[in-house]
């Protein structure tokens, strides 16, 4: 069974500086230009420093419940038609066959739509999404945008021995959108560690948010879960944004709402296992996932680019040492 403290450190702290030329150095050399931002992308991402995002998260969360059929309906079909959501896919097609809109959103897929396409010494994606960086952590830095980064401790709420442990290891960013699939899976198998809700801002999570606003997914709320597998341990990261009224998992069931000023943490006496391609959580609105391996544990596969969709069970990479 799993138990909670409260933890007194802030969430989450101000970024370090590099601690080693050498690590700037490595940097330039891997991304020597930095994408610049347009006079659109800060029209786009400066209205979300003024807004109560939590309140307006709030909200969305009642607004996602609203059972009466002929509004919530109104909700789903209006929804599909905008993003074009591939309802074929869905286990219940029709959106009078949901209870909600939450209920459409967080919808199942068909048994056969998405399998593990991947052996037993490879990762599979954990969700449907696209490639928003992947690559190295460069000591304590991970690429946030071309040119832009942020740290690894501060992404992992100040917790130096989680931060000793992924230190210049592996890391994949994957951005859900709207359209996409919203149930999260295991990449390997894992044993659950332990977890921690991390609270923060719901900063939106797009292409001119990455560019624009500063350290972008070490500041906004996270949920952190943290496994050992074949490949070591594993960290996979839930990400919120605005109007991401709740995330959860499937060992805890819903951790946020509520919203909480301290970092909590569980650790789990009892090992749970979970199977690869098993599902282990969702976001309730969608946003970001972020895998960490630890130094020389895993490959990525080289056919991945940012911005390359990926779909749930397909090939993301090899474990390097099998343990």
């Amino acid at each position: 069974m799993p138990w909670s403290i409260e933890s007194h450190m802030n969430a989450p702290q101000t970024q370090k500086p590099f601690s080693e030329k050498s690590t700037a150095e490595k940097l330039k050399a891997e991304k020597p230009t930095a994408e610049k931002a347009t006079l659109i992308d800060y029209l786009k991402t400066w209205p979300l420093f003024l807004l109560p995002q939590h309140f307006l998260s709030s909200l969305i969360h009642r607004f996602m419940r609203i059972k009466h059929p002929g509004f919530k309906n109104f909700q789903i079909n209006q929804f599909i038609k905008l993003f074009k959501v591939n309802m074929s896919e869905a286990e219940q097609e029709n959106s009078a066959d949901f209870l909600d809109f939450n209920h459409f959103f967080t919808r199942q897929l068909k048994a056969d739509v998405r399998v593990d396409k991947t052996s037993d010494n490879e990762l599979c994606s954990p969700v449907d999404g696209a490639i928003s960086e992947l690559g190295d952590i460069v000591d304590e830095q991970l690429i946030q945008a071309k040119g832009h980064y942020f740290g690894l401790n501060e992404l992992l709420a100040g917790d130096q021995l989680l931060t000793d442990t992924f230190r210049s290891g592996k890391f994949a960013t994957i951005y859900l959108s709207p359209r996409d699939y919203h149930r999260i899976h295991m990449p390997i198998d894992g044993s659950l560690q332990e977890m921690l809700h991390v609270p923060g801002q719901l900063f939106g999570v797009n292409n001119a948010s990455v560019k624009t606003i500063p350290r972008l997914f070490a500041r906004n709320e996270r949920v952190i879960s943290i496994f050992e597998t074949p490949a070591g341990p594993m960290a996979l990261i839930q990400v919120g944004a605005i109007f991401v009224s709740s995330i959860e998992t499937t060992w805890q069931g819903v951790i946020t709402p509520p919203r909480r000023k301290q970092v909590q943490r569980w650790q789990y006496q009892e090992q749970s296992k979970i199977k690869k391609a098993q599902e282990m959580g969702r976001f309730n609105m969608g946003s970001t996932v972020v895998l960490l391996f630890a130094k020389d544990m895993i490959e990525w596969d080289k056919e991945l680019q940012p911005n390359q969709p990926v779909q749930m069970g397909q090939l993301l990479g090899e474990i390097s040492v099998q343990r």
